[in-house]
C-alpha cells in the first residue's frame, strides 16, 4: 500500500519527489538525535539494572516521538518559505503545489523512512541467531510487525495533513492531538508480545486520523460515494 501511494500520487511529479526525500531526511535526523541521546543515557547508567534500562527505553521512545514532531514543525516552516519562493518565481503568481499537497507528500516521506527503518530491524532479527518462537515466543512476530509498519506509514501520512493544517490555521489543538496519538501508538508497542494490545488501538487511531484528514482536505461523504461508484 505504501508503495502504491508513492507510485500513483508522487512518482510522476519531480517537485513532490524532492519534498518527499526532504521529509524523509528530516525524520532521519530526528531519529539520529534521539538515538544518540538514548545511547548516551544507556552508557551512563547501570546495565545490570533492568528496571532502569526499561525506564530508559520508555524515555527514549517518548523523546523520539516528541523530537519527530518538532522536526515536522521545522519542516512545515521550511515548506512555508518554499511556497513563498515558488510564488515569487511563477509567472501567474500561484504556487505549483498547495500546502495541503505538501503536507500529504511530507507525511508520506516521514512514513516511508519510518517504515524503512522498521524493515531493517526486522531483517536484522530474521538473520539470526536463533529462530523466532523457539523459546515459546509468538510465531506471528514478523507478520504483526509488518502490519505495524504499514499502520505507522499511513499514520505519518495522516498526521502530516493534520499537523500542517493545525499550523496553517493556528489550530494548536490539532497539533496536540497528533502528538497525543503518536505517543499513544508508540506507547502501545510496549504491550507486545500481546499484539492485540498494540495493533487494534493503532488501527482504530489510523481510521480516526484518516477520516479526520480526509475531511480537513476538503473531502465529503458525497465525494467518497462518487469515488467508490466510479462516478465523475
Amino acid at each position: 500500500p505504501a508503495l502504491g501511494l508513492f507510485l500513483f500520487t508522487i512518482a510522476r511529479d519531480p517537485l513532490r519527489i524532492i519534498i518527499l526525500i526532504a521529509g524523509a531526511f528530516f525524520w532521519l535526523v530526528s531519529l539520529l538525535l534521539s538515538s544518540l541521546i538514548w545511547f548516551i543515557s544507556v552508557k551512563a547508567s547501570d546495565p545490570q539494572d533492568e528496571r532502569l534500562q526499561k525506564g530508559l527505553l520508555i524515555f527514549g521512545v517518548m523523546f523520539s516521538v516528541l523530537l519527530q514532531e518538532a522536526f515536522r514543525f521545522l519542516y512545515y516552516k521550511l515548506l512555508r518559505k518554499a511556497i513563498e519562493g515558488l510564488v515569487a518565481l511563477s509567472e501567474d503568481g500561484c504556487s505549483p503545489i498547495s500546502i495541503q499537497q505538501m503536507a500529504y507528500v511530507a507525511g508520506v516521506g516521514f512514513g516511508l523512512m519510518s517504515g524503512a527503518f522498521s524493515m531493517v530491524n526486522l531483517l536484522a532479527d530474521a538473520l539470526g541467531p536463533g529462530t523466532v518462537g523457539i523459546h515459546g515466543d509468538s510465531q506471528l512476530y514478523f507478520l504483526t510487525s509488518a502490519f505495524m509498519t504499514m499502520v505507522l506509514i499511513f499514520l505519518h501520512t495522516f498526521w502530516g495533513i493534520l499537523f500542517f493544517h493545525g499550523c496553517e490555521h493556528r489550530r494548536w489543538w490539532e497539533i496536540v492531538a497528533v502528538i497525543v496519538m503518536h505517543l499513544a501508538v508508540s506507547g502501545s508497542t510496549f504491550f507486545n508480545p500481546l499484539y492485540v494490545g498494540s495493533l487494534v488501538p493503532s488501527y482504530l487511531l489510523m481510521a480516526t486520523a484518516a477520516a479526520w484528514a480526509y475531511l480537513l482536505s476538503g473531502g465529503s461523504a458525497q465525494n467518497l460515494r462518487r469515488f467508490l461508484l466510479c462516478k465523475s
